[in-house]
């Protein structure tokens, strides 16, 4: 089957190794539910870590999703609940933010920033090598062409397959299976395996740069959007030299991983 090539072709480029410890990033949607089948069926040492954001049935039915997932795969579950241990749903925190900063921030950039704060300082106790994310073709595509439309392709220089950040003992590689394989071919491939997933939307993603740059990449054609990675990886080298010579540094605040001296996680909610 193509997709399951693309998949392992990927995996060989990036040389996983099977007996590293990889946490993957469980949503309940299509794409990471994807990456942990098929990390699994290849033989790969995976963890499920899912962050229930406490927003009503839609994160029930995530929830729901990613604990059938788990079992079916017989794989171990590590769940995030953010009301518990931050205080509030994503909605209120993400509330209380914009209220703070004014509504500048937008829901999926505030969302994004946190889950990403959370998954590295979890993996990190976790003990795990890498954490695997759901990324896909069409997401690699708009992340590229909005830093290119924003002026700032410097900031696509750690993209890829697999993170390029410089080794750093508190931050957790990333790798990103589906890197390279195209959304509609992964939304047929869990229909047809019949794999537990929630295709409907999150109710909070509405006000995204991210959505408008979509709209256009859903006109294009796959092939279309593979030459546009395909250039994404030639110009790689040369965007690698754009971005600052400084290396990680740690949060004032939190201590974690960050390239200023606060991290933006603490920045947000002015720790």
């Amino acid at each position: 089957m193509e997709l399951e090539q693309k998949f392992k072709q990927t995996l060989e480029k990036i040389k996983l190794n099977k007996k590293e410890k990889i946490l993957v990033a469980l949503s309940g949607g299509k794409d990471s539910t994807v990456t942990a089948y098929l990390l699994k069926k290849f033989g790969y040492n995976i963890e499920g870590f899912h962050i229930n954001l406490s927003m009503g049935d839609y994160s029930k039915k995530c929830l729901d999703a990613v604990e059938k997932l788990c079992s079916d795969l017989k794989i171990k579950l590590h769940v995030y609940n953010i009301k518990d241990e931050m205080g509030g749903s994503m909605c209120y925190i993400r509330t209380a933010i914009q209220t703070s900063h004014g509504k500048g921030l937008k829901n999926c950039a505030i969302c994004g920033v946190i889950k990403k704060w959370i998954m590295n300082r979890e993996a990190r106790k976790l003990k795990v090598e890498k954490i695997a994310t759901g990324h896909n073709l069409d997401d690699e595509t708009q992340t590229f062409l909005m830093n290119i439309l924003k002026g700032s392709p410097q900031l696509s220089a750690n993209s890829g397959a697999i993170t390029k950040n410089k080794g750093d003992k508190k931050f957790i590689t990333r790798i990103k299976p589906l890197f390279y394989i195209d959304e509609n071919d992964i939304r047929g491939y869990a229909k047809k395996k019949k794999l537990p997933v929630v295709y409907e939307k999150c109710p909070c993603a509405l006000d995204s740069y991210r959505i408008q740059i979509r709209q256009f990449t859903n006109s294009l054609t796959k092939k279309e959007k593979e030459n546009i990675m395909k250039n994404f990886d030639r110009l790689s080298e040369r965007i690698q030299k754009l971005k600052s010579e400084e290396g990680l540094n740690y949060c004032e605040k939190c201590g974690e991983p960050s390239r200023n001296k606060i991290c933006r996680m603490c920045a947000m909610i002015k720790k």
